[in-house]
C-alpha cells in the first residue's frame, strides 16, 4: 500500500532537529536517526488523522467516531508519519522497506505499541524487521511525541 502512492502524498525525507546527519552509510549498511513525528513543512507535530495526506487515516484505523479517534488518532497519525519518513529516507539513500532489517522502537507509553504494531504492519507486509521496543519519559521536540523510531538497513554498495 504505501510503496504504490503517488509523491503528493507522501511525505519527505527526514530532516534533522538539530547538528545531526538524517542518515549514514558505512559498508553495506545505512544507518538512520530516530525519526519523530514532525512535520519540518507546517513546523509542527503532527497531532492527529487531520495532519495526514487524503485518504491515508482510513487505511490506518480512522473510524470517524470522535471518542475512537481522538484517543487513538494521535498514535495512529504520528506511527504512520514516522514510518512513512523512514521509507522516505531509506529511498533517499537508494533503498526500499524491504532492506530495512532492524527498526529500535521508542514510546513514551508502551500501551501505544500494538496500534503503532497495526500500521507498521502497512511498511513492511512480508518479512518484518528484528526489533526492539523502549519506553521512555519523554521525546524531543515536546510532549505532543509519542513515538520514535531509527532505522537499520543492509544496502550493498553495488546494486
Amino acid at each position: 500500500m504505501t510503496t504504490d502512492r503517488s509523491t503528493t502524498d507522501r511525505t519527505g525525507p527526514a530532516r534533522p532537529l538539530a547538528r545531526y546527519a538524517a542518515w549514514r552509510r558505512r559498508g553495506d549498511f545505512v544507518f538512520l536517526s530516530g525519526i519523530v513525528p514532525l512535520d519540518a513543512a507546517a513546523g509542527r507535530v503532527v497531532r492527529g488523522f487531520a495532519d495526514l495526506p487524503p485518504g491515508i487515516p482510513e487505511t490506518i484505523g480512522a473510524t470517524g467516531e470522535f471518542s475512537a479517534d481522538a484517543r487513538d488518532g494521535p498514535i495512529l497519525a504520528q506511527s504512520w508519519f514516522v514510518l512513512d519518513r523512514v521509507r522516505a529516507t531509506i529511498e533517499d539513500a537508494g533503498g526500499t522497506m524491504a532492506d530495512v532489517f532492524k527498526l529500535v522502537q521508542y514510546f513514551t507509553d508502551l500501551d501505544h505499541f500494538p496500534r503503532y504494531n497495526a500500521v507498521r504492519r502497512q511498511f513492511f507486509p512480508d518479512e518484518p524487521p528484528v526489533s526492539t521496543v523502549v519506553e521512555v519519559s519523554g521525546l524531543m521536540p515536546s510532549a505532543e511525541v509519542l513515538v520514535e523510531v531509527e532505522a537499520t538497513a543492509w544496502l550493498p554498495a553495488r546494486r
